[in-house]
């Protein structure tokens, strides 16, 4: 396999289960793939291996590439020829830019004990299975990880102002499925009219280039059209309350 995905000397660097939850795929996948000639071996410092970032991008080139039907050895293939042209570095380059930096936060890690504590007597521990399945937060024996600092901060503000947490819950689920269906929209008008009907495989250098631009500009771009959107529609809302309000009291 090429060279062109690092040895894990520069960057982030990840151990075995850190890189395949980063991933989205299992451990055992690791060294399937390897096996199969789809990720190199990682950089081994004693018994301990190394992943580094050029892995993890690699994982979810070939989980996406998964996702659109190719098979294994079909990828094999594929990354092969793109090795051979040259293209690979640059297309793992686009990919990093794409995915990197959406969500700039770094995950709170707490115990069960602590949770409660945080929470009071209000949380269940259905509402923690439930925030488990939306994946606000991630248990592991007696850890719980929240991926969101941001989120839980605003979790905590409703439930201290009196708000139920299972229906912060209902609400957070309703809020994830609107976001996702703004994220396909934003990325389907990328992909039609940015990136194109060819695809990445038949991109030029050049043109890969263009897109790694457009990325950069996009990512701003579409969290500004969201914040600004929700802050009219919740003026306009709160307005609209406050005059209800106020009609009822005379």
């Amino acid at each position: 396999m090429s060279s062109e995905v690092g040895d894990g000397s520069g960057g982030e660097r990840y151990r075995r289960e850190d890189v395949a939850r980063a991933a989205g795929v299992k451990v055992r996948n690791l060294r399937y793939y390897q096996e199969r000639g789809l990720l190199p071996p990682p950089r081994r410092e004693g018994r301990i291996a190394w992943y580094s970032d050029d892995h993890l991008t690699r994982l979810r080139l070939i989980s996406d590439l998964l996702g659109r039907g190719y098979t294994v050895n079909g990828i094999a293939e594929l990354l092969h020829a793109w090795e051979e042209g040259g293209g690979l570095s640059r297309l793992l380059g686009l990919e990093r830019e794409m995915t990197r930096d959406w969500v700039q936060e770094e995950p709170v890690t707490m115990t069960r004990a602590e949770l409660r504590e945080l929470f009071g007597p209000t949380a269940t521990a259905q509402d923690t299975r439930r925030a488990a399945e939306l994946g606000y937060v991630t248990i592991e024996g007696d850890r719980v990880t929240h991926p969101s600092p941001r989120l839980l901060h605003a979790t905590l503000t409703l439930v201290r102002q009196g708000v139920p947490l299972a229906e912060i819950l209902d609400a957070g689920e309703f809020v994830q499925a609107q976001a996702a269906a703004l994220a396909d929209r934003f990325v389907g008008l990328f992909r039609r009219h940015v990136i194109g009907v060819e695809g990445l495989e038949q991109l030029s250098a050049t043109q890969l280039q263009h897109i790694t631009s457009a990325v950069a500009a996009l990512r701003p771009v579409a969290g500004e059209v969201v914040t600004t959107e929700f802050a009219r529609a919740m003026a306009r809302r709160v307005d609209a309350e406050v005059g209800e309000l106020l009609r009822t009291e005379q």
